[in-house]
């Protein structure tokens, strides 16, 4: 791979004070409450290139955060698969200013551009662009634009289009269980992965109590569908999976204590905290794993009326 220049080179460092906090003129403000910002570029990946991006090895690079459970996921899906040699992969500076996600020397240089701003990919496919930053990123290498910076996608994609490189056997999304796979896919966006940010986000005291139900009933749920096997579908890990383990992973050390969800945790849900634990010792999920990244200290008093219950940060015991 060929970058700008033989020695590293990195952005300069986070500084509130000259670029603000990160948010501002990126990420749409709703009186309504949360609302995820939009995932402008949607580009997809196929196995005979009908797509416009053909699959291959060495074209492609995804950029990630340690800290967003969104690139974890495409993370975890590479790993399982066995593609590590096929699509190349590098972290982001775990924090932010106004400028958005940068590389810097803790978490290595952009090893693709040299860029010291992912704004700067962003702005190679859209010159000037205003948008939201956010990874996972996956870039195309021969064309010099990003593909995709929306998960979902990304995640399919690494599924099913490079089994001429991957793992034989891993199949995450295999066509026989598809529809039932993105039927739970759904659900889980919707009653867990984005609807804790719903409840931290919530405007009103109505919003918020009904978001915070919402996740409960989703726990209950699953912890209920977990009683009688090992994994969502079945003896084996499949993509809902993959969705489902960052938000559990990240459940007790942030989005619970922030935004005040269920009093005591994942441990309140014994079969849903048995399959956490079970996922943990698989390699592709542990290896993209970094609790560090999780730990917020306590949130900040709140200048809304919005009365959230109190929770306590839970260390959890993985192993």
């Amino acid at each position: 791979m060929t970058v700008d220049s033989d020695a590293p080179v990195f952005a300069s460092p986070v500084d509130i004070g000259t670029y603000g906090p990160y948010g501002p003129g990126r990420v749409v403000e709703d009186a309504r409450g949360w609302q995820r910002p939009r995932y402008p570029f949607q580009g997809r990946i196929t196995a005979d290139g009908s797509s416009g991006h053909r699959a291959e090895p060495g074209r492609y690079h995804v950029w990630a955060a340690w800290s967003c459970g969104w690139a974890q996921r495409v993370a975890i899906v590479r790993k399982l698969k066995g593609l590590e040699e096929v699509i190349t992969l590098s972290y982001v500076d775990d924090e932010r200013d106004g400028r958005g996600w940068a590389f810097r020397e803790r978490r290595g240089p952009d090893p693709v551009r040299g860029f010291r701003l992912l704004l700067e990919a962003y702005e190679a496919t859209e010159p000037g662009y205003a948008g939201h930053i956010s990874t996972p990123v996956l870039w195309d290498r021969r064309t010099g634009r990003i593909v995709s910076n929306h998960f979902d996608g990304i995640t399919a994609d690494l599924c099913t289009a490079f089994d001429a490189w991957a793992v034989p056997g891993v199949e995450l999304r295999p066509e026989s269980l598809r529809r039932e796979i993105d039927e739970l896919n759904a659900y889980l966006y919707e009653n867990v992965n984005d609807a804790v940010y719903r409840v931290d986000g919530a405007s009103t005291q109505a919003a918020y109590e009904s978001s915070r139900q919402r996740v409960c009933r989703a726990l209950e749920e699953l912890d209920t569908r977990l009683a009688d096997r090992r994994y969502l579908l079945g003896d084996v890990v499949r993509e809902p999976d993959v969705r489902l383990w960052p938000t559990l992973a990240r459940f007790d050390l942030a989005y619970n204590p922030v935004g005040g969800i269920c009093r005591g945790g994942l441990r309140d849900f014994p079969n849903l905290w048995a399959y956490a634990r079970d996922l943990y010792r698989l390699p592709a999920f542990r290896d993209t794993t970094d609790f560090d990244t999780y730990r917020m200290s306590p949130p900040p008093e709140r200048a809304d009326s919005v009365r959230h219950i109190a929770v306590d940060p839970v260390e959890p015991d993985w192993l």
